[in-house]
């Protein structure tokens, strides 16, 4: 049963990903952790999340011109989710539902918000790795990578080809920083590399058909729907942790 209900996450996250550029993780956790652990779900979203995000990476023009641009920010990610991450080994269910339907419903109500923010050429250098830093506590503690790096990647004014490449590598480095997390505080023994591998085919498919999507369906209307599910979502965690 839950075999099957994880497949339907991971092709329903795929799709998102596929239109949007995001939303695996965020989707997949934020539904996983309903019939699982936080570090259950984050285990295995570990291949399939490597995978569909150095896609995402390499499948543009810049990357290296990227990684050098972003580097501090990418360090900063990495060394934040190894402080956090024993919590998520560390709990079962817990406080961090609470603290994962918080950010997605701040993360959904910021995307339907006109609200728009830019950052000053001058200021990227030391804004960088402040924003990787707290986006590497939140990934330790929730194993979800959108919050603040997805605001502050689109904040500084990169082409639509670049910023869909600037995620795929912050969620990649923050992938890879959760894995090493899980490990470092020995919670692999959740991963059955069998299973996580067996999630990837959902999810490529997934991915496969949110392109085709995207080129038949209104962008701006299915990132509406998209951000009141994460509301939605966020609720559902909110109110099932403190009920």
């Amino acid at each position: 049963m839950i075999t099957a209900f994880a497949l339907c996450v991971f092709l329903l996250a795929g799709v998102v990903k596929g239109v949007v550029g995001m939303g695996l993780p965020t989707i997949a956790i934020g539904l996983l952790v309903l019939a699982m652990t936080p570090v259950e779900a984050s285990a295995l979203l570990l291949i399939p999340s490597m995978v569909t995000n150095l896609w995402q990476l390499f499948a543009g023009p810049s990357p290296w011109a990227l990684c050098q641009r972003l580097w501090s920010m990418m360090v900063a990610l990495f060394i934040g989710v190894l402080l956090t991450s024993q919590w998520l080994v560390g709990s079962g269910s817990g406080w961090i539902p609470a603290v994962l339907g918080t950010i997605l419903i701040l993360y959904g109500l910021l995307g339907l918000s006109a609200v728009r923010f830019s950052v000053a050429p001058g200021k990227e250098t030391v804004l960088s790795p402040v924003m990787g830093f707290v986006t590497g506590l939140v990934t330790g503690l929730t194993g979800v990578f959108a919050i603040p790096a997805v605001p502050y990647l689109q904040a500084l004014g990169l082409r639509k080809e670049d910023l869909i490449q600037a995620l795929g590598l912050s969620f990649t480095v923050a992938t890879v920083a959760l894995g090493v997390g899980i490990w470092l505080h020995g919670g692999l023994q959740q991963l059955d590399p069998l299973w996580s591998c067996l999630m990837l085919v959902p999810a490529l498919l997934g991915m496969w058909l949110g392109q085709w999507v995207r080129s038949r369906l209104s962008e701006t209307l299915f990132r509406r729907v998209f951000f009141l599910g994460l509301i939605a979502l966020g609720a559902h965690s909110l109110f099932r942790a403190i009920g």
